[in-house]
């Protein structure tokens, strides 16, 4: 018998119906649709509407279309993890609405917040459950609804982010699948770069709070910007330094799609082209903790048993990591 790992067994998702375009956001804010494009990549992004839907509907969907894929029972599932900065409320965890919601009744579940890393750091939380025997199968889900915390009167951070959600199964293996190697960094000095100021404990909402503007995303784009490139290729490059990986090697780099500028960046760090690149940013914008698992629903048909996957994302506070994955099933199979 081989050593346990994680594998990644199926992947399922969701996106909200409504479509905001540059073009709409260009009568909302001083933008354009070239200079959304030329800065930042993106072209389009899903946004949820209706009333008290949160993040955790889109959770649900995601799950749902992951178990439909997979013919599997909720009650199967033994632990559901969700990565959010968005949470349906404090308490109960979002991640425990989602379960509730999707009868995963035999299932306990919490939330990682790790901003646009958490999905990665909810990976590799998930990966231990796995490898220890105590989970047969598991569901990490990453969801946002980053239109929630939003302000679109800002023209700095409005055409960055979208909504959406999408979620995998993790189930054991012992033929050398699965996720092999993370290396996950966080720095709270970053705290002040990126970040949403009210709606916690130390500024509880108030009309202080409201009035100021504070229960929204402040952003310093440059500062982001030059700590992304740098700490997302950095772990990127030592990944594959450690396990002695090539640029051949690699089938696809996964990167968090919060600007296509990063991505184009930390591939050329790797010695990779663009497409060995998993690119969606154009379409869903940066949907936060979703934006890896949507790139491995996007591209799940493209993907072989065995291929090498690098897995990396930076987000606010400041988190970054790393993700070396050997990809366990043929995407053609999948429904």
């Amino acid at each position: 018998m081989g050593k346990i790992r994680a594998a990644i067994t199926g992947v399922g998702a969701y996106l909200p119906d409504y479509i905001l375009t540059n073009d709409e956001l260009s009568r909302m804010v001083d933008t354009s649709d070239e200079w959304i494009m030329t800065r930042i990549g993106i072209k389009t992004r899903h946004i949820l509407k209706g009333e008290a839907l949160g993040t955790s509907y889109m959770g649900v969907q995601a799950v749902r279309n992951l178990l439909e894929k997979k013919n599997i029972d909720p009650e199967e599932i033994d632990l559901v993890i969700c990565a959010t900065v968005t949470p349906d409320m404090f308490f109960p965890s979002t991640g425990n609405l989602i379960a509730g919601e999707a009868g995963c009744k035999k299932a306990f579940a919490y939330d990682v917040s790790a901003a646009c890393s958490g999905f990665l750091f909810a990976l590799t939380t998930a990966s231990k459950f796995i490898e220890t025997g105590t989970c047969k199968k598991v569901i990490v889900v990453g969801a946002d609804k980053m239109s929630s915390i939003v302000d679109y009167t800002d023209r700095k951070t409005c055409p960055i982010f979208g909504d959406g959600a999408a979620a995998v199964l993790l189930e054991p293996d012992e033929e050398g699948y699965g996720v092999i190697d993370h290396i996950l960094h966080s720095d709270g000095t970053g705290a002040p770069h990126l970040y949403m100021k009210a709606g916690g404990s130390r500024y509880p909402a108030s009309e202080e709070t409201v009035r100021n503007n504070w229960h929204t995303i402040t952003q310093d784009g440059q500062a982001v910007f030059k700590a992304a490139v740098s700490n997302m290729a950095d772990v990127s490059v030592e990944m594959m330094e450690r396990h002695s990986l090539t640029a051949d090697d690699i089938r696809f780099l996964v990167p968090h799609q919060a600007n296509l500028r990063i991505i184009d960046a930390t591939a050329n760090r790797m010695g990779l082209t663009r497409n060995k690149c998993m690119v969606n940013i154009e379409r869903y914008g940066n949907t936060t903790a979703a934006t890896i698992p949507l790139c491995l629903y996007d591209y799940e048909k493209e993907l072989k048993k065995g291929d090498k996957l690098i897995l990396a994302s930076f987000g606010g506070g400041y988190t970054w990591g790393s993700v070396y994955v050997n990809w366990a099933y043929d995407g053609q199979s999948a429904k």
